[in-house]
């Protein structure tokens, strides 16, 4: 068992960790604030290969696997939640669908663009009403001859308002909650597609998010992604990927909460002394230091296994809901650290908390976390 990464994996994680701390990091106040990412920044995310890590490089993609997309998302979130929030909608999510259900065709046409950020790529999956119980859908898409009709609403969709393409989740048939939704791709320009104002959010702000409205959306027959009625069967296919990059860029947060703790601490005398030599301080710091190594480890173990073409439900679950609940906790025990200067928004700790807390949030809540965790041992050990 080898816990060092590969050559090429230690050079990819340099690179992006020099980018966001040159490019990104000295801007994501800024962007924090304006809630929005320079298109020239994305621009510089796609020549790097960043807008396209899991796809093939047939495809124009940069096929660094869900290690080298969890490193890159690591780095990128120590910098900017948002940024990485983005990365993580574009690549595990919509281009992940597109990985997981399209047909050569509709690969073909769309990845090439997505993944050199030309085009951003953004998944329809939750509604107003309902977040957690994603079955549930009410959004509706009827067969009119060569067309399909769509007819419903989407909630908290990221990259919505700059997205040039939708893979959007609909019921078409009655006969069974999950085995009557498929998903369709539908482009920014159609008619009848409406995209709603920004949600003001309290953290992630570098990243938009929109509602969007679907009236009487007509698309081609072949707009179809998947097989008809497989669609919620194939999102949970992709919430089982996304999961491991949520729990990477919890990981950059929780990261980056104690480097800028450390940095503050040792920098603040108080009792003659500097903080970081204060042993009630240290204890802090060695805590977040062994919780996020080990949710490292998770995100890493469920990226290497689905790079193997492993099935990874469980172990995607665990690094998501352990590396975003110790994202949290590190980024408060930071602003603790830092006292009332902490506080502010002179460091940064105060805006990587108000991101960390969605990780808890998306793709899946703690408690669905938990819930899919301990049904799976309850069902090994015959319980259930």
């Amino acid at each position: 068992m080898d816990f060092e990464l590969p050559e090429e994996m230690v050079a990819l994680r340099e690179l992006a960790r020099r980018f966001a701390a040159e490019e990104i990091g000295p801007n994501a106040r800024e962007w924090d604030r304006e809630g929005e990412i320079p298109d020239e920044a994305i621009k510089k995310l796609g020549e790097l290969g960043f807008m396209g890590t899991l796809v093939p490089a047939d495809l124009g993609g940069a096929e660094l696997g869900y290690l080298g997309n969890a490193i890159v998302i690591e780095e990128v979130a120590r910098q900017c939640g948002g940024t990485a929030l983005m990365l993580a909608a574009h690549n595990g999510l919509c281009q992940g669908h597109f990985m997981v259900a399209a047909n050569d065709a509709q690969k073909k046409e769309y990845l090439p663009a997505l993944a050199s950020g030309g085009m951003f790529g953004a998944w329809c999956l939750t509604e107003p009403s309902c977040g957690s119980d994603a079955a549930a859908l009410k959004t509706r898409a009827v067969l009119d001859g060569d067309e399909w009709v769509i007819n419903g609403s989407k909630m908290f969709i990221t990259n919505g308002a700059k997205a040039g393409v939708y893979v959007v989740t609909a019921k078409t048939s009655d006969e069974s909650k999950t085995r009557g939704i498929s998903a369709f791709i539908v482009e920014r320009d159609t008619p009848g597609l409406i995209i709603g104002a920004k949600e003001d959010k309290l953290g992630m702000r570098a990243s938009d998010t929109v509602p969007l409205t679907f009236e009487d959306v007509r698309v081609p027959k072949e707009n179809l992604c998947g097989e008809l009625n497989n669609g919620f069967i194939d999102a949970l296919k992709v919430l089982e990927r996304g999961r491991i990059t949520i729990g990477a860029l919890s990981v950059g947060l929780g990261r980056g909460a104690m480097e800028e703790a450390i940095s503050y601490g040792q920098q603040r005398e108080q009792f003659g002394k500097p903080l970081v030599e204060h042993q009630t301080l240290q204890f802090m710091l060695a805590d977040m230091a062994m919780e996020i190594d080990a949710a490292r480890l998770l995100v890493h173990k469920a990226a290497l296994l689905q790079d193997a073409g492993q099935d990874t439900a469980i172990e995607s679950s665990m690094c998501k809901l352990f590396a975003s609940e110790i994202a949290t906790k590190a980024c408060m025990n930071g602003i603790q650290i830092c006292g009332g200067y902490g506080y502010t928004k002179d460091i940064p700790i105060e805006r990587l908390m108000r991101d960390a807390k969605l990780c808890e949030i998306g793709e899946g809540s703690s408690q669905v976390q938990r819930m899919i965790i301990s049904r799976h041992y309850l069902d090994m050990k015959g319980v259930a």
